[in-house]
């Protein structure tokens, strides 16, 4: 079921996402909280480059955006777009479709 979700999103008009960016994505719009490239990092076991490169490509894809940590002016918080919304909601959408092709149809 997993191949025909990602198989639906990759046929779908739009841009491709790596996995490291898919990842940090998913991620960043599952977690309700404020996320950090460290965090994001520490939380995915990759570095901190990898996070950085991922956040730069959401970024210009409108699905992420970076803003100063008031709290910390060395820190910069990830946060959310309504793309980024839309994204997950066709995502969800593939997936739930997906899954009743999967269970068959409702009797």
């Amino acid at each position: 079921m997993l191949r025909d979700v990602i198989a639906g999103l990759v046929r779908r008009d739009g841009p491709a996402l790596s996995a490291h960016q898919f990842a940090v994505f998913l991620t960043v719009y599952t977690e309700e909280r404020d996320h950090t490239v460290r965090g994001l990092a520490a939380n995915l076991k990759v570095s901190k480059s990898v996070i950085t490169r991922a956040l730069d490509r959401l970024t210009d894809l409108g699905l992420a955006r970076r803003r100063d940590d008031p709290a910390d002016r060395r820190s910069v918080l990830v946060s959310r777009t309504d793309q980024g919304h839309a994204l997950v909601a066709e995502i969800t959408g593939t997936a739930v479709t997906t899954a009743k092709a999967w269970d068959g149809p409702a009797a």
